[in-house]
């Protein structure tokens, strides 16, 4: 059996703790606090998909109660409405600075 050493580190950073990626802490150091920044944006736009996707499916079920042949019909294009009213928090996730 063969046993091998492991290269050294080339890392100066011991452990992820160590290591700077955070954008909220470098902006803390900086002097500017960024910790809100967005924050109601991305909680309006989660509540206002919410509702959608809460009148979507009203709507679907009550479709498919008036008219139950076209269940297949309605689902394909509720499907497609909640994952576009969902769209919208990603991008206000993408989006906010």
């Amino acid at each position: 059996m063969c046993i091998r050493k492991q290269a050294p580190r080339t890392d100066t950073a011991k452990n992820f703790s160590e290591l700077e990626y955070s954008q909220p802490r470098l902006a803390a150091e900086k002097g500017k606090s960024n910790d809100m920044t967005g924050s109601i944006h991305v909680g309006l736009a989660a509540f206002g998909a919410a509702v959608g996707v809460g009148l979507i499916g009203m709507g679907a079920s009550q479709a498919v109660g008036r008219n139950p042949g076209a269940a297949t019909q309605i689902m394909v294009q509720s499907i497609l409405s909640i994952a576009f009213a969902e769209a919208i928090v990603f991008y206000a996730l993408f989006l906010v600075s």
